[in-house]
């Protein structure tokens, strides 16, 4: 492809993807009676466009000289100068008067149509035309990205009820499983789907998202460790959760003062339960989830407990200063979550012993 068609796309994007040539057939807006509202920018440019729509007329379908490749290379001239005089509208408009449905490559059009809109801030006019790009129109690769896929990412960011983002996000990983953003599509599908309540189908979309190491997904930095969890609960037993703060704490210390290794385990989250430093992240180390031998820290002597909660301690997260503990840190504070879990209903809201901090806390 001649580098000037090349730069040519570029300037009628004026977005992320780069479009290449492609061949279609005539344009209806390409006649010289369409000049008129089409004729903008400097003397210069009016009798460029005038030599454009002259070829428009002469190389369309019913022109004197039928080209198909050189009446869409004067069409995308005519586009490019003006979306360069930022008449968005009017470039749309003459887009989607060169869309024929019956067209192999139509989705050029449609596709290009909406980007002016959106480029001009109206996405409430590209909108129709992304869905047409997907709906009506054949798919067309271009520099190796697909319209249609492209215009579906479009739609997924632009629309608003999680009823229609679930919909495009499905038909986005139906039709194109193998794409490079594909694990934060299941991620965000997850998102969607917890709003509208469908957990099951919530925690089927996370599960599908952890194999995607290294999917980055804009707004969660924490994706992949949210997911995990998720799904880590989902799966346990959930046999450890008390029905209140209260009664975790009481059978916590009965265990401590009876030095039972085993009755405290009991109350020890099956899922994810975490054992570090207050210096080092729980996620970020693969001893920070263990299932360790508690009666090998239980053997010098009683371990005892503070008679109120740590003063940090809030509605959702709470901690017990203990010590007497074996070995080199004989400080720990036992950490208490309260349950996020709404896909379950019976333990949404209750508490669990979520792990250890060991040492003195951090001021």
């Amino acid at each position: 492809m001649p580098a000037s068609m090349h730069g040519t796309i570029k300037t009628l994007l004026a977005l992320s993807l780069v479009l290449a040539t492609l061949p279609m057939t005539g344009c209806t807006g390409g006649t010289s009676s369409n000049l008129a509202f089409y004729n903008v920018g400097s003397a210069e440019q009016k009798k460029e466009l005038s030599a454009l729509f002259a070829l428009l007329e002469l190389h369309g379908p019913q022109g004197s000289s039928p080209d198909s490749m050189r009446h869409f290379a004067a069409a995308r001239k005519v586009a490019s100068i003006l979306v360069t005089e930022k008449e968005y509208a009017k470039a749309a408009a003459f887009l989607v008067q060169c869309a024929d449905l019956r067209d192999e490559y139509a989705s050029w059009y449609l596709f290009t149509a909406a980007a002016s809109y959106e480029a001009a801030g109206d996405i409430q006019l590209a909108i129709p035309l992304y869905e047409r790009t997907v709906k009506d129109a054949p798919d067309a690769i271009v520099e190796g990205q697909s319209l249609h896929h492209a215009s579906l990412s479009r739609l997924v960011k632009s629309a608003t009820l999680p009823e229609r983002k679930i919909n495009y996000y499905r038909e986005l990983l139906a039709r194109f499983p193998e794409a490079s953003d594909t694990g934060t599509s299941y991620f965000l599908l997850g998102k969607e789907y917890e709003k509208v309540g469908d957990w099951k189908n919530a925690l089927d979309s996370y599960s599908k998202f952890l194999p995607w190491f290294g999917a980055v997904v804009p707004g969660y930095p924490d994706a992949l460790k949210y997911a995990r969890e998720l799904t880590e609960f989902a799966a346990s037993p959930k046999d450890w959760i008390q029905e209140n703060l209260d009664d975790l704490v009481r059978g916590i210390r009965k265990a401590l003062a009876s030095g039972s290794a085993s009755g405290l385990r009991k109350y020890a989250s099956k899922a994810g339960f975490f054992a570090v430093s207050w210096y080092q992240d729980t996620d970020d180390d693969a001893n920070s989830k263990v299932r360790f031998d508690l009666s090998q820290f239980m053997r010098s002597q009683p371990i005892r407990s503070d008679e109120k909660l740590d003063s940090s301690s809030g509605p959702r997260e709470a901690y017990l200063k203990t010590w007497g503990w074996a070995g080199r840190v004989p400080v720990w504070y036992l950490c208490f979550r309260k349950i996020n879990f709404p896909a379950d209903p019976s333990v949404h809201g209750r508490w669990e012993w979520a792990g250890i901090y060991f040492g003195e806390k951090m001021q």
